[in-house]
């Protein structure tokens, strides 16, 4: 079905404790869909809306616009001093493109939350919680791989959209905190959405008050949605070049 026969509806949920900041109520706006167009959805992500399994959301808090839609024009994007020694830090780790979950996947999962997480909404974690949050009904992520000495130490989901990626989720081995995989995983589908001619990464929302959720600014250029659009523009002088990972 096409993206301009597709209709859907739009609910909101009561408010609720933010997982953020705690002093506030969060509320969002929520669509379950699900048949959904992947060329919608990369329609409604371009309006600030995110998937969490086959729910699309975005925040609708009645005191609050913290939460702010952020995306890489990958084309453009340059690493910064720090990230060229996160990557040259994992020039040891191999990567490799999957499609389908397994058990290792899981495991990872749960030690990750477990140890990193046990204040968050996704703790304590289960397999059903995993698959609920990770799985779609509507659309299959592409799942990244990070391995050293043929051990699993990182995932990425991501959706594979027309012109876009949007990171779902990554997880990695909370003992390899030193080689910051979090952001060698960010890195690495800003490369990979390059090599596939995708325009943008999705990163979800920044929020400037919340230590989680601040890092994304660090990825730069990078364009925040506000009521006038995606800012700043585009640069219009491309600088194609990423060191190699």
């Amino acid at each position: 079905m096409s993206s301009k026969a597709q209709k859907f509806s739009v609910g909101k949920t009561q408010t609720f404790s933010c997982s953020y900041l705690s002093e506030e109520m969060e509320q969002l706006l929520v669509i379950q869909e699900q048949g959904l167009d992947p060329s919608l959805f990369e329609q409604l992500l371009s309006l600030g809306f995110r998937r969490s399994g086959s729910t699309i959301y975005r925040p609708d808090c009645p005191h609050c616009n913290a939460c702010l839609p952020i995306r890489i024009p990958v084309n453009h994007f340059k690493p910064s001093k720090r990230q060229k020694r996160t990557l040259n830090n994992n020039k040891d780790v191999n990567w490799t493109i999957v499609d389908h979950h397994t058990e290792q996947h899981y495991a990872l999962y749960e030690r990750y939350i477990n140890e990193r997480h046990r204040d968050g909404g996704m703790y304590p974690p289960s397999p059903e919680q995993y698959h609920n949050f990770i799985s779609s009904t509507w659309l299959s992520p592409m799942l990244i791989e990070l391995t050293l000495d043929d051990k699993l130490i990182g995932v990425a989901v991501t959706d594979i959209l027309p012109n876009s990626f949007s990171a779902i989720y990554s997880f990695f081995e909370p003992d390899e905190h030193k080689r910051s995989l979090g952001s060698f995983l960010i890195l690495l589908q800003c490369r990979i959405a390059k090599m596939m001619q995708k325009e943008f990464l999705y990163l979800g929302y920044q929020i400037d008050k919340s230590r989680k959720m601040a890092y994304k600014r660090d990825y730069n250029p990078h364009q925040i949605l506000t009521s006038s659009g995606w800012n700043p523009p585009i640069p219009s002088d491309k600088d194609p070049t990423l060191p190699p990972l």
